[in-house]
């Protein structure tokens, strides 16, 4: 019984310490991400409430229009297909929400077919394939952009990185901190499967 405790304490100690480590890999990536110069801007998905973007979804748009508008890149790239609950593509919405911020509807291209951040980032790359766009600047919430960055160094995707960080919806953001830490793990084992 004692050998079975000492056990279980052990593994215990061992994920606490491998989840403190990793929260604390996602908060230092989202902290020090800066973005540089680049041909494009790609905003991964995020929801959309019926014809609108959500919170999230608005604070992404805005670093992107605030990068373009900083001359960082000419190109927007909005991602995510149309799911359910959403009357629009999450790209479509995306794009109404820039052109009503000024920028050219032509400087705007539209990913989709993508359900999940790996296919935001898989048909963006094709996206940026046939404009023969070298760079990227990828934007998402900071607690998302340590695992964007892994899936684009698997799909060579030459990126840098901005992230938001919602104040106003602090319980979302926490719990999102959380649970990318078992997302970012699930990522790392894929790829390592894939070796």
């Amino acid at each position: 019984m004692r050998k079975f405790l000492k056990i279980s304490l052990c593994t215990l100690a061992a994920v606490i310490l491998i989840f403190a480590v990793t929260e604390a890999s996602i908060i230092i990536f989202g902290i020090s991400a800066k973005p540089k110069k680049s041909n494009c801007i790609i905003v991964l998905g995020c929801a959309v409430y019926g014809d609108f973007p959500s919170p999230f979804f608005q604070e992404r748009l805005d670093r992107a229009f605030e990068l373009y508008k900083n001359g960082y890149a000419k190109y927007i790239i909005v991602c995510g297909a149309k799911g359910r609950g959403e009357n629009i593509s999450e790209a479509e919405a995306g794009k109404r929400y820039l052109v009503e911020k000024g920028v050219l509807p032509e400087l705007i291209l539209k990913e989709e077919k993508s359900f999940s951040t790996y296919e935001n980032l898989l048909y963006s790359k094709k996206i940026m394939k046939k404009k023969g766009f070298k760079s990227a600047i990828i934007v998402s919430n900071m607690f998302h952009l340590e695992r964007a960055h892994l899936i684009a160094k698997k799909l060579k995707i030459n990126a840098s990185f901005s992230g938001v960080y919602v104040k106003q919806y602090l319980h979302e953001e926490y719990y999102g901190f959380v649970r990318e830490s078992v997302a970012l793990w699930y990522e790392i084992l894929k790829i390592l499967a894939s070796v």
